[in-house]
């Protein structure tokens, strides 16, 4: 076996070194020492990151899917999107920064470019009233665009040590990056459009991220992330599986247990059309009586007037004066008319 192992094409065994090395090449490849615990971890290290770099560029494209297939991003959180773009943003150029092999960080560079556009699509399937006043929805979406390169050209050209800093407020937008989310399922008792394949794999890709990061970068900052990233993404993972019997995306029946609320742009939209209800039938109960049309205010008048009067001058209530019928000797062109004393 050893014979066809060391005479193997060279394009196979180059390709094998530069992902493993010259030195476990030999040992796993063309010796076949599969006793080799060192060599076994670093391959198995290098072959996840490498899945990992592959998975990345495609995790979020079921989200985007569904987003636009649906033409709508109810239930996802804009604040968690923007501060999880901005995690994997800090991640991709510390780890850029400091040399670390692509294999161990690659995947960010994809889920930055994904996390963007998510972003933008929320902003642009967000309900007309959500938005100020003072911005339309392409302004909005012209100042996104314009704010997220600026952010990337400010990380590429931050020195070393100012990224380090940086790296230590991913612990803290990772959590608040995520607690949006799971606040907003808790609150629909339902996920919405958020991916059940994006969350799994995520989960799925902190898990090796964990093995790839001690094995072959060994930094405590990223592993500490990567530590929170999944506990978080497991929470995820429970709703997911906690509201999936109420139908994700689609709340409950008519018969639910629970009743799925409108997100945060939702319920403002909500708002604005009942105070402007509230105002419209304010302002019509305000009306003064001249308001109204001659014909009504007549009929109105003359069906409420408490008092008429007789031929004995004898207040009669609540009654209300009714034409004679007409005769002959009326027919001359004169017309009937109430007499008013």
């Amino acid at each position: 076996m050893t014979a066809i192992t060391q005479n193997l094409p060279w394009f196979i065994k180059d390709l094998g070194i530069s992902i493993i090395g010259k030195e476990c090449y030999t040992s796993l490849v063309e010796n076949l020492h599969v006793g080799d615990v060192k060599c076994l971890k670093y391959s198995l290290s290098k072959g996840l990151g490498i899945g990992i770099v592959v998975g990345g560029s495609v995790m979020k494209v079921p989200q985007v899917l569904l987003i636009v297939n649906a033409r709508s991003a109810r239930g996802l959180s804009l604040p968690a999107y923007v501060l999880e773009t901005l995690s994997y943003a800090i991640t991709l150029a510390y780890s850029f920064r400091h040399q670390f092999p692509f294999s161990t960080y690659g995947e960010n560079l994809f889920l930055t470019l994904q996390n963007t556009l998510i972003t933008l699509l929320i902003i642009h399937y967000a309900p007309a009233r959500s938005l100020t006043r003072s911005r339309s929805k392409p302004q909005k979406l012209a100042f996104a665009s314009l704010a997220t390169l600026g952010a990337l050209l400010t990380l590429y050209t931050l020195p070393t040590p100012t990224l380090s800093l940086l790296q230590l407020t991913t612990l803290p937008l990772s959590l608040f990056s995520k607690l949006p989310q799971i606040r907003q399922n808790y609150r629909a008792q339902s996920t919405g459009q958020l991916s059940a394949v994006a969350v799994l794999a995520q989960i799925a890709g902190c898990l090796a991220r964990l093995f790839t990061t001690a094995t072959e970068v060994g930094d405590t900052l990223v592993s500490a992330g990567f530590a929170l990233a999944l506990v978080l993404n497991i929470v995820l993972g429970a709703q997911m599986w906690m509201y999936w019997s109420d139908g994700v995306g689609i709340g409950a029946d008519d018969k639910g247990k629970h009743r799925e609320l409108p997100d945060e742009f939702e319920l403002r939209d909500v708002k604005d059309k009942s105070y402007a209800a509230a105002a419209a039938a304010t302002s019509w109960d305000a009306q003064p009586q001249i308001h109204q049309p001659i014909a009504t205010r007549a009929f109105s008048s003359s069906a409420t007037s408490n008092i008429t009067s007789t031929s004995d001058n004898t207040p009669a209530t609540h009654r209300v004066s009714t034409p004679p019928p007409r005769t002959p000797s009326s027919a001359g062109g004169r017309k009937w008319a109430r007499k008013v004393d």
